[in-house]
């Protein structure tokens, strides 16, 4: 996928990466700059992005704090610590990003309903 890609809005829209690069240059770190820079670190084994895969939950921003809740496809995932070590190399390259916290959380469980409408229509689900 391209930095070009259109980023999910939670608000039904959609956001290009780059407005949400104008939107932190503006504003600091937002939602939108976190999942764009978290779209850059892919599942080995499928070759999709985290965020596609649906494996982000939830992404908080407190002051220049970023506190993202992640699961992975299984709690035996190989590919785990490499996943979770590259998401948060990735949001560390954010300028005027302070601390990064990671949670794996394992509920609701992850399924294939999680990943993309678009990504799943690609992938014949």
């Amino acid at each position: 996928m391209t930095e070009d890609a259109l980023t999910a809005d939670p608000n039904g829209g959609d956001q290009t990466a780059e407005s949400a690069i104008n939107a932190a240059a503006t504003g600091g770190i937002t939602a939108d700059l976190v999942k764009l820079a978290l779209r850059r670190v892919k599942d080995p084994e499928v070759n999709l992005n985290i965020v596609d895969m649906g494996l982000i939950y939830d992404v908080r921003i407190q002051g220049n704090d970023v506190v993202v809740d992640m699961s992975l496809t299984t709690p035996a995932c190989p590919s785990g610590p490499e996943i979770m070590k590259d998401a948060e190399d990735q949001l560390k390259t954010l300028d005027g990003v302070g601390k990064v916290e990671l949670n794996l959380v394992w509920s609701p469980p992850w399924g294939p309903q999680r990943i993309e409408p678009r990504v799943r229509a690609y992938l014949g689900f």
